[in-house]
């Protein structure tokens, strides 16, 4: 028998085109024997995957709809709107859950113009607070491969962001913030955009690799005892034009440790990754690019401009962040200011020139001014945005 899921849609646009259908499969791992978390994020992936093909994105939040599925609704952001969902199949083998829908999906206009675009984004290398407490498995390199990890799954899956990865050295953000020096952390911020060509920084934190106090085989005395294994990471995502955070979230979970207490680990294998503990981290992964999408979306679009000669001038974004030949921006003239209290803002004028964008390269555009009337005040190290 067929069930029949209607989605809650929250963003509410009028329909520009007839509905289509779209059909996928979704799988997810049960963990700690819950099935219905597996079946739901099973449903989730499957759902993500054909609004994808039809133009949208999706994020997901939590409520209960119809009792079909514990807990999930799923809010569209972009360009599409679903209808309604049919199950069209659903099978268990071993601990993995394989989900195939049919989705009635209407496309929509586009909630922000800046949607368009995909925003650059640096991500830093992680800071292992603890150190010590990687020595079970002796995963020290955690801190780059997380890093590796996300990149990886944004750059397959992120409609908005376009990475960068920066995995030689640590930054210092954890010492900073650590003092509450957040004027020193802006400042770190508007460098590592400046010197790497980014709009945005995350830095991310490994603030928990410890074990639970209490083993999970605790009856199988012939077996080494298995402990859980906590994992606690912390993202900041911070504005690298003005060195202002957008973005803090805070996980905390575990799973159980499968390897024996005295076993190295290699985290670029595949028996770390299929472990509990290795898909309870990927998942974290994939909780985090959702939510990271959400906000991302429409955060307005900003370049630097790195050349500007009469009416013409040359900025940082470039096919790989979705630019196109024709497409239109606003210029802001950089004019930051020191408050009374000594702290640093940025500040902008609005100029009232729009540039169109005339050649595209992979990293570049050319642009230029609508009227041919010569750009005024503005120079080397001003923006052009899109909101």
């Amino acid at each position: 028998m067929r069930q029949w899921l209607v989605i809650v849609v929250l963003a509410v646009l009028s329909f520009s085109a007839s509905s289509q259908w779209y059909e996928t499969q979704g799988q997810a791992f049960i963990l700690n024997n819950d099935k219905a978390a597996a079946r739901t994020q099973a449903m989730e992936n499957a759902l993500k995957k054909a609004l994808l093909v039809a133009g949208a994105s999706v994020s997901s939040v939590q409520q209960v709809v119809n009792g079909l599925l514990l807990q999930d609704e799923l809010s569209i952001r972009a360009s599409g709107s679903v209808n309604s969902i049919e199950i069209v199949d659903e099978t268990h083998s071993g601990d993995q859950v394989n989900i195939t829908i049919r989705a009635d999906i209407f496309p929509q206009e586009k909630q922000c113009f800046s949607a368009d675009f995909k925003k650059s984004l640096l991500l830093t290398k992680s800071n292992l607070l603890h150190r010590e407490q990687a020595n079970i498995g002796e995963i020290y390199g955690l801190d780059a491969m997380l890093m590796k990890l996300l990149s990886k799954k944004l750059k397959a899956d992120s409609q908005y962001i376009s990475t960068k990865l920066a995995l030689k050295n640590k930054t210092n953000f954890s010492r900073l913030n650590r003092s509450l020096a957040y004027e020193e952390i802006k400042a770190l911020s508007m460098s590592l955009a400046d010197l790497t060509d980014s709009q945005y920084i995350l830095f991310t934190e490994i603030a928990d690799l410890s074990f639970a106090n209490e083993n999970n085989n605790q009856w199988q005395f012939w077996q080494e005892n298995i402990y859980d294994r906590h994992l606690g990471l912390s993202f900041y995502l911070y504005n690298g034009i003005n060195g202002e955070m957008i973005l803090e979230k805070q996980y905390q979970r575990k799973a159980p440790w499968t390897f024996g207490r005295r076993q190295s680990v290699d985290l670029t294998g595949g028996d770390f990754w299929q472990s509990s503990y290795g898909r309870m981290t990927e998942q974290t992964l994939n909780e985090f690019i959702r939510l990271l999408d959400e906000n991302m979306m429409c955060e307005p679009t900003r370049g630097k401009i790195v050349k500007v000669s009469g009416n013409e001038l040359i900025f940082n974004l470039g096919s790989q962040h979705g630019v196109k030949i024709g497409d239109e921006f606003s210029l802001l003239h950089l004019n930051n200011f020191e408050a009374n209290n000594g702290k640093q803002y940025a500040g902008f004028n609005v100029s009232s020139y729009k540039v169109k964008v005339t050649q595209v390269n992979r990293q570049s555009a050319h642009a230029s001014t609508t009227d041919e009337h010569l750009l005024g005040n503005i120079q080397v190290d001003d923006l052009v945005v899109r909101y």
